[in-house]
């Protein structure tokens, strides 16, 4: 599993495949992420070594560290990112512990969500507030006070 690798080419063959620095260009992952990732066990399949030691991912990596990045930049910790990934490399039978992790990052997704749009409604709602001022109607600094002592 992590760490694991297999020799699939010598040192004469060309690479088949992307090379680390290709994966990073790619995925925006630096080259100390992606060996971080496969040392962690994220990735679905052990990276494949050629005889010289270098790594070579595959498309169907490439497209899992995206997914990865996704669930990353949505706030999914790496320790469930790590879980699910072990349940996909398990294959079929584990479907369910899959969907329980997804719908618990889902939950979490739609509680911030429902915060943000909290957030949204104020920062709209004092937009509204300074374009009145600006447009010169009285009434609002009338019903927003705060607007010059501290706002």
């Amino acid at each position: 599993m992590a760490g694991e690798f297999r020799i699939v080419a010598s040192v004469t063959d060309p690479p088949t495949g992307l090379s680390i620095g290709q994966v990073s260009a790619r995925t925006g992952l630096s080259v100390h992420a992606l060996r971080f990732y496969e040392r962690e066990g994220v990735l679905i399949d052990p990276i494949v070594r050629q005889a010289n030691g270098r790594r070579v991912y595959s498309e169907g990596d490439v497209d899992w560290l995206a997914d990865c990045i996704r669930l990353r930049a949505s706030g999914m910790p790496l320790a469930e990112i790590r879980q699910y990934a072990a349940l996909v490399r398990h294959g079929a039978g584990t479907e369910e512990g899959r969907l329980t992790i997804l719908r618990r990052h889902e939950e979490r997704l739609l509680t911030q969500i429902r915060g943000l749009h909290d957030c949204l409604d104020l920062v709209t709602y004092k937009i509204g507030v300074y374009e009145s001022v600006l447009a010169g109607d009285p009434a609002v600094a009338a019903c927003e006070p705060a607007i010059t002592a501290g706002d």
